[in-house]
């Protein structure tokens, strides 16, 4: 992010906070027994935690933006003002939640900031706009959802009403946004997924994905191709075990950093166990299994095991946040002399996969945490050294202070789908560190013993995840290489039967693994079409009378295109064609 950008966003943040403001302003006006909490401004908009007296609902919404738009005129500046921690608390009789805050910023006996604008103020620590009533627009805001959060996010905590607003600089980009957030829930995964036979969810197993049929052929295609192009750059799969004893988390250094979002097994004979929740420590042990030499690197191993991790409940999404999940994971060995070209090597593999997708990326650097693992002065060397990477590679990148993994520095890959929504996916990690708490050693050149450096790598990111987002990114109209059904026969009565069984033998004869269903149900043909067109399948053949006298194919498109009649011949060439380049044609 340039200068520019970052204050243009420092900017909105201010605007939104501000938003907040004014909303739990209009909240306490129309609800004065309600005991407010924190508002802070987030990506395109804000949200206010409240405890309500009475059950607040969407339906309530408009009430609350008309009391927000009628406040507004009467705002300008935010005046700050500093109380001690008594008189902060008088401002709140009975509630609790600002006066745990107050006490928390002034433990060290400060005092503590309040803002105001109209005639409401708050405890506030800043950031909001020079003028309310200038700077905001009144048909640029908009309150969109009402939701369950737990005070501080701790699901041990009491529950409270959290209400959602978006905001912009002008009605242009806040009906622009509108329009994205209407286009997203017709193509919602958590939707369009058990419509289209794709996956379910049961309260038995929350945030863990039950795949049905359609969705595995999915899934396995996803596998194959990685597995494939893997092959190719000389990665070599393994698989490692589920349960693994805590001393092992230890020398890797994720018991002190991870330890309490992992699933626990106590196995009654005094010992602990971990369900994986990440493959590298069993990488490490693979590696050190045996001396190695120079010549195994670099050493690429890669694996798709399925691991668990104890997300809260109130953070599960779909697919996009899930408990279990599969990672197209790889630890790649090296030296570090081999550092810049195995980053090259990683970013074309990278520029492939999200290319046969249509996806656009770009790269996040993540520097030091503040709890890392190992010297300053090996993770300046791994940030400089990914810095000079980066900018070698030409594609857009910018840096996050702070954001690396424990043991190292990262590149987190950003992808854009169909929407312009930006996603986290993919993550490239630099890491000095657990080669060394492993005690991981190759012989070198020189007879001399060194230990490798372990670049970790995901390219899909969590399977889980990149599907969910390629649902909403195709809004289920995968491309032909990826439909679950990639044709539908669909006889326009029972005398065309045979025919059509005839034609799927004649494409299975030259391509055993598409995929065809023939509808024989006696149904109309238009019924048979729709309901085709609604399950996403990408060539429906249209198979009558005409069609059996020629001897040829009247195929037509999910999306409502008449290709015409085809040979049989000429209809093979072109799926061929499609499947093998894999894009959406």
């Amino acid at each position: 992010m340039n200068n520019k950008e970052h204050l243009k966003q420092e900017y909105l943040n201010n605007l939104r906070h501000s938003f907040a403001h004014l909303l739990a302003a209009a909240v306490i006006k129309l609800y004065p027994d309600t005991k407010r909490t924190i508002g802070p401004a987030i990506e395109n908009g804000f949200y206010f935690d409240f405890e309500f007296s009475r059950t607040i609902t969407e339906k309530d919404l408009p009430k609350i933006e008309k009391e927000m738009r009628k406040l507004l005129p009467t705002w300008k500046e935010f005046t700050r003002y500093e109380l001690s921690a008594e008189e902060a608390k008088a401002e709140y009789p009975g509630n609790q939640f600002k006066h745990e805050l107050i006490e928390e910023f002034t433990k060290d006996g400060q005092k503590v900031s309040f803002y105001r604008s109209g005639e409401y103020w708050d405890l506030c620590k800043g950031g909001h706009v020079t003028n309310m009533r200038e700077e905001a627009k009144q048909d640029a805001f908009k309150l969109t959802k009402v939701a369950g959060a737990y005070w501080r996010g701790d699901e041990k905590n009491k529950m409270l009403t959290r209400i959602y607003g978006v905001a912009f600089e002008t009605k242009e980009e806040l009906d622009a946004y509108l329009n994205m957030l209407a286009e997203a829930e017709k193509r919602d995964h958590k939707v369009l997924g058990p419509k289209l036979d794709l996956f379910m969810f049961h309260h038995t197993s929350p945030g863990m994905p039950y795949w049905l049929p359609k969705g595995v052929i999915i899934y396995n295609e996803l596998v194959d191709f990685w597995r494939k192009e893997h092959k190719k750059r000389n990665y070599q799969e393994i698989v490692s075990p589920l349960l693994n004893k805590k001393e092992l988390y230890i020398t890797s250094g994720h018991y002190e950093h991870y330890w309490p979002d992992m699933f626990v097994a106590n196995m009654g004979e005094n010992e602990e166990y971990g369900i994986k929740a990440m493959n590298c420590p069993n990488a490490m042990v693979v590696f050190g299994s045996k001396l190695r030499s120079y010549k195994e690197l670099p050493l690429r191993l890669s694996d798709t095991d399925m691991l668990h991790r104890y997300e809260r409940t109130g953070t599960l999404n779909g697919l996009l946040r899930v408990r279990e999940f599969r990672q197209d994971d790889a630890h790649c060995f090296i030296s570090e002399e081999m550092i810049e070209s195995e980053y090259e090597s990683i970013f074309d593999i990278t520029k492939l996969f999200y290319g046969i997708f249509g996806l656009e990326y770009k790269y996040r650097l993540g520097t030091r945490p503040e709890s890392f693992m190992g010297d300053v002065e090996t993770w300046n060397r791994a940030e400089e050294s990914l810095k000079k990477i980066l900018e070698k590679s030409g594609k857009d990148y910018f840096i996050e202070e702070g954001d690396g993994a424990f043991y190292g520095p990262k590149v987190d890959i950003l992808m854009k789908d169909a929407l312009g929504r930006e996603w986290q996916m993919g993550t490239i990690q630099l890491d000095f560190q657990q080669p060394r708490r492993f005690g991981l050693e190759y012989v070198a050149e020189d007879g001399s013993r060194k230990t490798p450096v372990a670049v970790h790598r995901v390219i899909y990111g969590s399977l889980e995840r990149f599907m969910g987002l390629l649902i909403e990114h195709y809004a289920g109209n995968f491309p032909l290489w990826l439909s679950p059904v990639q044709f539908a026969l669909l006889p326009i009565s029972e005398k065309q039967n045979h025919f059509a069984e005839k034609i799927k033998k004649q494409l299975l004869e030259h391509n055993e693994n598409l995929r065809i269903e023939i509808d024989e149900r006696s149904e109309s043909i238009g019924k048979k079409i729709r309901e085709a067109t609604m399950q996403k399948v990408p060539y429906q053949m249209i198979l009558g009378e005409k069609e059996v006298e020629a001897n040829k194919l009247a195929v037509r498109t999910r999306e409502g295109k008449d290709l015409g009649q085809m040979d049989i011949d000429e209809f093979i060439k072109k799926i061929t064609e499609e499947i093998k380049r894999k894009i959406k044609m």
